[in-house]
């Protein structure tokens, strides 16, 4: 297999490293606006791997590069501004397309806080029917979260629960950066979008509505030591894709962001700073959140001041195979200290960047397979899951005793 990765930021360089260090595809091109960074990211890894440079907003240059190239399949790795050129350049080539974050939504102008507008890959959802037409697979959102948080509900739907009245994807983590008192462990662009949009949530019956941003509080309790971490609502893309496949009564996604974090993106949002639109500043118009992101430190660069822990992981309640009530969490652990040993990619970026590996091995292999715009949870998640484990992260499922309701 050949693959263009467009983005050699972190979770595009820790891809490149996880696939030199285990000899995969035949051939890897790396390409971003910046060549040099590029360049970087397949620093001595040898002939099987290009640098190039790419402006991923000309979706005709990376159509071009694609068939310039020979590649057989595009792993979008830039920040979702740029999911839908790259997107329709892999179908204008005849290629396999992967992504880990999905277009993006715009709210509803009228009732933002109850009633969704553009939701999370309608745009993407929209050309199904192209790649249905041309035979051609777009698997979307297929980094750890959406990702593999999908690919454990598709496990627990098939092998763990006869019925299920809630998916809810938690993510939360020990993590903490030296030097630094506000510092994103990923792009703040993606933060500011799943943070400050609408979180969306899905009931059977009454289908997608939105809610106020940082909702429902609760306290959940990840494994690994991390212990008990606030949670609260976030927009992201395992809400518009659970339900597509698999048939639950609820799913949510909750965010442990922690106090301070949450003030900080609600200052951000007061001052007017997550805004897209450009202001002028002298004689130069600059996006107020191209300011705050040239601002802050960039994630791929803080692996080592980081330490501790992050946990991806999708807890299920329902009906278990033998009739019971039953409630699991399954869920992925990464140590910092691990993946910089391993990798040289803080834990973050790795967690996110593993998984559209394992999910092209797969493609590769014929293991996995279809048409049309895809997620995770359309495919079999027993050999996802099995490949995961050789690359040194294993997977677990924690049994946790059903609420009373």
């Amino acid at each position: 297999m050949r693959v263009l990765v467009v983005g050699a930021g972190g979770v595009g360089s820790a891809f490149a490293r996880t696939v030199a260090r285990w000899d995969l595809f035949e051939h890897v091109v790396m390409a971003d606006r910046d060549e040099q960074r590029a360049q970087r990211a397949i620093t001595g890894d040898g002939g099987r791997f290009a640098a190039v440079g790419l402006d991923a907003s000309d979706e005709q240059a990376v159509a071009e590069l694609i068939r310039k190239e020979r590649c057989d399949a595009v792993l979008n790795a830039v920040d979702p501004r740029f999911v839908m050129p790259v997107f329709r350049a892999a179908l204008a080539a005849g290629v396999t397309y992967l992504d880990m974050a999905m277009s993006l939504s715009h709210p509803n102008p009228a009732d933002p806080y109850r009633q969704p507008g553009v939701k999370l890959g309608d745009e993407q959802f929209a050309l199904a029917q192209e790649w249905e037409h041309r035979g051609l697979l777009a698997l979307c959102g297929m980094g750890v979260e959406p990702g593999l948080s999908d690919v454990f509900a598709r496990y627990a739907a098939d092998h763990l629960f006869e019925s299920i009245d809630e998916i809810g994807v938690r993510d939360g983590a020990n993590l903490t950066v030296d030097g630094y008192e506000f510092a994103p462990s990923f792009s703040i662009w993606t933060t500011i979008e799943e943070c400050l949009n609408p979180p969306i949530i899905w009931e059977r019956g009454r289908r997608w509505f939105t809610t106020e941003p940082f909702s429902e509080p609760e306290t959940f309790t990840f494994p690994a030591g991390i212990g008990p971490v606030e949670c609260v609502n976030v927009e992201h893309e395992e809400v518009l894709l659970i339900p597509r496949w698999i048939d639950a009564r609820r799913v949510t996604f909750k965010y442990g962001l922690g106090e301070e974090f949450i003030g900080v993106l609600k200052t951000i949002h007061k001052l007017g700073l997550d805004s897209t639109a450009p202001v002028r500043v002298g004689d130069a118009a600059v996006s107020p959140r191209d300011v705050l992101s040239a601002c802050l430190p960039d994630p791929a660069e803080l692996g080592d001041k980081m330490h501790g822990l992050t946990c991806a992981g999708t807890w299920v309640r329902g009906t278990g195979k033998d009739g019971s009530p039953r409630e699991v969490y399954l869920y992925h652990v990464v140590d910092n200290a691990w993946s910089m040993a391993e990798y040289g990619s803080q834990a973050v970026v790795w967690q996110t960047a593993i998984n559209p590996v394992v999910a092209l091995q797969l493609i590769d292999s014929g293991a996995w397979s279809g048409v049309g715009v895809l997620g995770p949870e359309a495919l079999p998640a027993q050999p996802f899951l099995e490949l995961l484990n050789s690359h040194g992260a294993p997977w677990a499922c924690e049994e946790r005793t059903p609420a009373t309701r």
